[in-house]
């Protein structure tokens, strides 16, 4: 038994990575990371969460959820900035449990990431493809239930703007990481100055009354949720964390960053405070325009206000936006999902071409089988259950790389260089970021944890049936072992 506790534990040493990596090309700057976080993290969610949780669970006190979320957000922010600083390795999470804790637990923070991506991917495409089609509809266009619709659901068969939306993103990654962060750029600028734009525009139809009584009296919703008082804003607080968990995916490009230890820090840190204030910013003006009741089962509550303000072009624009700024989160979920993929092959935890690179030094097979499943997921299958999969998966992964920070802190400057980047008032905070990730699994509903459990169970089958055997690290240890 015990030395089957310390297969499980071994861990890969951090020279190893850094060796593995080496050939990947560092484009990326903090600029590039700035933009990759806001637009993974400021997706549609910022145009339809905040009316969405106001009319559930908050009233106006909305805003106290998202600062809430925002601060256990930042918590393990700070561990992610000081993780990447030091060991700036592709995987992010998976690579450096693996150093902090061992293969086993490394893969298992890994197979929890990979639920993000794999199933972001999908909903992304999906979302973008329903925005997509809601566009063109005034003009006429309607596209057929059959190529409308993921199989199953209304008469569909394939939903072919979803497909094409993650092919086109997927040639676009496939050319190399520089070129897509470019692209990434320019769509962040446009998102962002359209989010400006509602928050000047809205500014004008504020009515103060509407934010009386700021926190409502607590009661139960007819499904048996909260709606106001402390427990209201603890449920807007479990919905809304989802909206944060982009500023992860900067983190598994970083061994394509420049100078990584200062670069990742800023990028990290820098695109969460920017989504903070854009979030807590369009909630406080949403609920001021109009009694948040008025957003309840509201598919799109920023374009519905605007319009009953008397700005209809303004929401066309937005709306218009919004679909195109959707790419961004795409090109930020493709690019960490595709470098988490090549390094389970890199390790040898997935099949080993996985982990190849191509003549341009970049993972295109591992981009390739990411592409192949997030179309299959998003194309043809009815998914929306799966969306609970994504929060406490990530949230899992959150809570290994807070308390990775403790053995960090040992090895640094020893077989760890010494990072440039460090969490503030260790080891308080680490701890703090951990029980808050704690508190906001706790708070999932029950189906999460549900489907969470069933996700694990494939990935344990698979660690033990094929990753413990065909590992890199598996091998050098039963060699060695072997003289």
């Amino acid at each position: 038994m015990s030395d089957f506790f310390k297969r499980l534990t071994l861990k890969e040493d951090p020279s190893i990575y850094e060796d593995k990596d080496s050939h990947l090309v560092r484009v990326l700057t903090v600029k590039d990371f700035l933009a990759l976080g806001v637009g993974t993290i400021v997706s549609t969610s910022i145009f339809t969460l905040p009316g969405v949780v106001a009319a559930q669970h908050t009233g106006p006190s909305v805003v106290f959820s998202f600062i809430v979320a925002a601060i256990v957000a930042g918590l393990v922010a700070f561990a992610y900035a000081e993780m990447a600083a030091a060991m700036p390795f592709a995987g992010s999470a998976y690579s450096w449990i693996n150093v902090m804790f061992g293969e086993f637990f490394g893969w298992v923070a890994g197979w929890a990431l990979l639920a993000e991506y794999f199933i972001a991917l999908a909903f992304v495409g999906s979302g973008l493809s329903a925005n997509f089609r809601g566009l063109l509809e005034p003009l006429g266009i309607h596209f057929p239930n059959a190529i409308a619709n993921t199989f199953g659901n209304n008469g569909g068969v394939v939903d072919i703007v979803a497909v094409v939306v993650i092919a086109a993103v997927a040639w676009l990654i496939s050319r190399g990481a520089g070129g897509a962060a470019k692209v990434e750029n320019v769509l962040v600028v446009l998102k962002v100055l359209a989010v400006l734009t509602f928050i000047i525009v809205g500014l004008t139809a504020i009515h103060v009354e509407n934010y009386f009584p700021f926190i409502p009296k607590y009661r139960l919703n007819a499904d048996g949720t909260a709606f106001g008082g402390w427990q209201g804003i603890y449920a807007g607080v479990s919905m809304i964390f989802l909206s944060y968990i982009g500023f992860d995916s900067i983190a598994a490009n970083s061994a394509e960053a420049k100078n990584p230890g200062k670069t990742m820090p800023r990028g990290i840190l820098g695109s969460l405070l920017i989504a903070v204030v854009l979030f807590v910013a369009v909630a406080l003006v949403l609920v001021g325009m109009f009694k948040y009741s008025d957003y309840a089962n509201n598919a799109e509550p920023v374009g519905w206000a605007l319009r009953h303000a008397g700005h209809p072009i303004v929401a066309s624009v937005i709306q218009a936006v919004a679909v195109i700024g959707m790419f961004t989160a795409l090109i930020g979920m493709m690019l960490a999902g595709s470098r988490l993929v090549y390094s389970f092959g890199r390790d040898g935890m997935l099949p080993s071409w996985l982990g190849k690179l191509n003549d341009k030094n970049l993972p295109n097979h591992a981009l390739l089988v990411l592409s192949i499943v997030g179309i299959l997921i998003g194309a043809f299958c009815p998914f929306a259950f799966l969306a609970q999969l994504i929060s406490a998966g990530t949230l899992i992964a959150f809570m290994f790389v807070s308390l990775g920070i403790y053995p960090l802190r040992k090895r640094e400057g020893k077989d760890i260089a010494m990072p440039d980047f460090k969490v503030p008032f260790y080891p308080v905070l680490p701890a703090l970021g951990f029980i808050g990730s704690l508190i906001i699994f706790w708070g999932l509903d029950i189906q999460a944890k549900l489907y969470a459990g069933i996700w694990f169970a494939i990935g344990l089958v698979i660690y033990f049936a094929y990753g413990m055997h065909h590992s890199t690290l598996g091998k050098k240890h039963d060699a060695e072992k072997n003289k």
